[in-house]
């Protein structure tokens, strides 16, 4: 980025803002599936416990591992999330001083014509 010319510097600031809220959004989506998993495996696990479908071991081991596998992934992508959000706001500020910067000029309120 160069100093010189704001308006290059902003709208490279801009690209980052919305590659960063792209990232953001698949990690809301990977959050609510990892929500899912967490609900299914559990639910899957008390049936199997409770033995109201004959699913067996296998069925247990696995909704185990679909809870255990939802915690680690909800986790990871709360903390990009968090990560993501905090470079969006870093990038926000970065630009609204650049456009600070910008001599813009106010436009007199000019009366319209109608053609």
């Amino acid at each position: 980025m160069t100093e010189d010319n704001p308006t290059d510097a902003i709208a490279d600031i801009e690209a980052r803002i919305e590659a960063l809220a792209e990232i953001a959004e698949r990690c809301r989506k990977y959050i609510l599936a990892s929500k899912i998993a967490i609900g299914g495996g559990a639910a899957l696990l008390l049936i199997t416990i409770l033995g109201l479908f004959a699913f067996g071991q296998t069925a247990a081991l696995g909704s185990i591992a679909l809870v255990l596998g939802g915690i680690v992934s909800l986790g990871s992508n709360i903390s990009t999330l968090r990560q993501t959000d905090d470079a969006i706001s870093a990038a926000e500020a970065r630009r609204s001083a650049l456009i600070g910067r910008i001599d813009l000029r106010v436009v007199a309120d000019a009366p319209m014509k109608l053609v």
